[in-house]
């Protein structure tokens, strides 16, 4: 990579001129639409301590430095190509992988890229408005630093649709700056990625769970047999790790924080929210709510647009080395589904079932997640537990979406749900509450607010109390 070019990148660009100069056109329409969308309040008034990446190598990939977003250096970086790599699954196992667009696969590989690619803008837009409410300069700096590698997530699909799509890909990257989230007329194409995030219980259940689901079809991806997608995919991996560190540890600082509270009360009451600050109850509803609305990203339960993207290698199971089968034609997966008015058990060809193969797999990582939070509660000596509630809950997508459950999987009927929901999702006066506590934004460095707990550590070996963003002078 030439540190100097104008769209920092590890593809040599500079050798294909006519790539290079659309790029270059479609850049000022990316700022453009950074300097509408992007984070509100904040893009020429401050400089934030960013990381930026400046190459693919495990070592040294990354600069710290003070930024103003509008300046972040956004650029294109693959991994490595793996040596004679070859197609791992599918009807094409074991055949050199494709450097090159099939001609027969073009539209579905396309319509991947660009469903990625429509997720990364559209968080950015869903989280713009977060600044002014920020609990700490240390979570302030990490949102930004979330929204600008989201912003390089965008710039890495439409380096794939300007490379190999021709006009088409040229037009479906302006379009990825044209949709918005939550827009009657224009919506993102995930209805999740459409879903407001007014405060920052709602970002770190986002980056926790929405962000990991992100992680899932990431390396689902990586498995695909157009290798530059591959070693796409498989760089922006690197950078989604901190976006579900953010996540995870906002949430167990929220977590330790009101059980600090519940400990000063000293059993007088259990009502945290005297004190200012988030009960455990209405952590799991938001908890529920994200959860549930990331699992409804994987697609439907039965799925023939998942059995051919195996069949045809443009998309498999996530490390598909630990697979033995890596064809599944004959293979079943027992699935529950809805049968007049009971839950029962149907075997599905596995290559049809592959998008709840992929939930599998999400729902054992955020287990994980959830036992690290609990183990903060066991800490403070409590009882209480968090809980991932069931995947037939709350879903809008697949085989659940017409059949009301509540959290443990059980059948409800319509009237149940209406009564109950609030018992398990935030109510309008759970949003109210937790927005009233957001309405000032604490910019001291080291200082928290009161709802929240500091950070074990500062970012980049950098103390607490650091000043992770800086108001231009």
């Amino acid at each position: 990579m030439i540190s100097s070019e104008k769209i920092p990148n590890n593809v040599n660009l500079k050798s294909d001129r006519r790539l290079q100069r659309a790029l270059e056109r479609w850049q000022p329409r990316f700022v453009d639409w950074w300097k509408e969308m992007g984070p509100a309040g904040f893009q020429d008034t401050h400089r934030v301590y960013l990381r930026t990446a400046i190459g693919a190598d495990s070592k040294g990939w990354a600069h710290f430095d003070y930024v103003r977003m509008p300046e972040y250096r956004w650029g294109i970086f693959l991994a490595e190509p793996e040596k004679d790599r070859t197609i791992g699954f599918g009807d094409f196992e074991g055949d050199e992988v494709w450097q090159e667009v099939p001609g027969e696969f073009r539209n579905p590989l396309r319509r991947l890229i660009v469903t990625q690619g429509d997720t990364e803008p559209a968080s950015v837009e869903q989280q713009r408005l977060l600044g002014s409410s920020c609990p700490s300069m240390y979570d302030l700096r990490n949102l930004f630093q979330v929204n600008v590698e989201e912003g390089r997530h965008l710039w890495a699909m439409v380096y794939l649709l300007h490379s190999y799509f021709g006009r088409d890909g040229r037009d479906e990257g302006d379009a990825l700056l044209e949709r918005r989230s939550g827009n009657e007329d224009k919506p993102r194409i995930l209805t999740t990625f459409n879903e407001p995030v007014t405060n920052w219980l709602d970002f770190y259940m986002f980056t926790m769970f929405t962000d990991r689901d992100g992680k899932y079809q990431l390396l689902a991806l990586a498995e695909s047999a157009f290798d530059p997608l591959s070693r796409t995919t498989r760089f922006m991996l690197t950078e989604e790790a901190h976006h579900m560190f953010v996540g995870e540890t906002g949430i167990a600082r929220i977590v330790s924080r009101t059980c600090e509270m519940l400990k000063e009360m000293d059993g007088v009451s259990e009502d945290v929210r005297s004190k200012g600050g988030i009960d455990l109850p209405t952590i799991q509803k938001y908890l529920n709510r994200w959860f549930s609305l990331s699992l409804d990203l994987f697609g439907g339960e039965v799925s023939s647009n998942a059995a051919n993207y195996f069949a045809n290698g443009l998309k498999g199971r996530v490390k598909e080395e630990k697979y033995d089968d890596h064809k599944e034609t004959d293979s079943v997966y027992s699935m529950e589904q809805v049968r007049d008015g009971r839950v029962v058990s149907e075997e599905v060809p596995m290559r049809n079932a592959l998008n709840e193969v992929h939930r599998d797999a999400y729902i054992g990582d955020c287990e994980k997640g959830l036992a690290r939070w609990n183990r903060v509660l066991e800490k403070h000596g409590f009882s209480d537990r968090l809980y991932l509630p069931h995947r037939r809950f709350n879903r809008q997508t697949g085989l659940y979406a017409e059949h009301p459950f509540d959290p443990w999987g059980k059948l409800l009927t319509d009237d149940d749900w209406k009564a109950r929901s609030d018992e398990w999702l935030p109510s309008e006066s759970d949003r109210k509450y937790i927005n009233s506590l957001q309405v000032e934004a604490v910019f001291e460095p080291g200082r928290m607010a009161n709802w929240i707990g500091p950070p074990r550590r500062g970012i980049n070996g950098r103390p607490i109390d650091f000043e992770y963003v800086r108001v231009e002078e």
